[in-house]
């Protein structure tokens, strides 16, 4: 017979409702940094968010200090002077394969009169990870925008 006891969650998963910490379990890698937004700011709910030094591409990568499992990730995005199209891609890689596998690539459209907010919320299964990479383009027309995070979440 299987049982499980309700409100239990299997070791090193964990439950949609319960974000990981992500300041204890992982490390972050960043391409670029400004140092009044922080990538602390984008992992703290009610915080500032994170903002590239500079424009351009850019990429935030969490390495996990033990292989984990995930179930959801959300992001919020935030534009209040800029009108652009933002592309981001997100992928992971695995405890025994470091090549990365992408979960989704999406642009949005930004309008700071109408639209200044975006939030994706992925319902995953993902066994064994070791590393979720988010890349960000600003602005697909090319302009020099800084990419900016107001949120990540992983459970």
């Amino acid at each position: 017979m299987r049982k499980k006891i309700i409100g239990q969650t299997e070791e090193g998963v964990s439950d949609e409702g319960e974000w990981l910490d992500l300041e204890t379990m992982a490390s972050v890698e960043i391409s670029s940094e400004d140092a009044d937004h922080p990538i602390e700011s984008a992992i703290r709910p009610g915080s500032k968010g994170w903002r590239a030094a500079e424009g351009g591409e850019q990429v935030v990568r969490f390495v996990f200090d033990e292989a984990r499992r995930i179930r959801r990730i959300r992001l919020v995005f935030h534009e209040e002077q800029h009108e652009r199209t933002q592309e981001f891609s997100l992928a992971w890689s695995g405890e025994n394969d470091p090549h990365l596998r992408e979960i989704v690539r999406q642009q949005y459209n930004f309008n700071p009169a109408h639209n200044a907010r975006e939030v994706e919320d992925y319902k995953v299964d993902l066994h064994k990870v070791k590393a979720i990479e988010l890349r960000l383009r600003p602005d697909i027309s090319g302009k020099d925008v800084r990419a900016s995070l107001g949120l990540i979440q992983i459970a």
